[in-house]
């Protein structure tokens, strides 16, 4: 093989996996610890979330995290455990952006 080669086809492998996904991480991070430390936020608590136990819901976690479909069985502490068509699930709360009930 050569060089030519070995850089067309595993430079951009590279650049994706060791430079733009750990960059996209960092940023999240960065976002979520801004939205942690202003004054005027209002932290959702376990409370609300604990009246929709026993509902069939879509939790999202943004763009870079993950829908989940299925209801809602039980909030401890932070996280939040859900029953899909493929088992049971845990999500974080604090990474959570929207919960609709259906």
């Amino acid at each position: 093989m050569s060089s030519s080669t070995f850089i067309a086809i595993y430079m951009p492998l590279f650049i994706l996996f060791f430079i733009i996904i750990p960059r996209q991480r960092e940023i999240q991070k960065a976002i979520t610890l801004k939205i942690k430390k202003r004054k005027d936020v209002i932290i959702m608590t376990n409370e609300v979330i604990k009246k929709y136990i026993g509902e069939n819901c879509k939790i999202s976690s943004g763009s870079l995290g993950i829908n989940v479909v299925g209801v809602i069985t039980d909030v401890n502490e932070n996280w939040i455990e859900v029953e899909t068509k493929k088992g049971k699930e845990l999500i974080n709360a604090d990474y959570i952006q929207s919960i609709k009930i259906k």
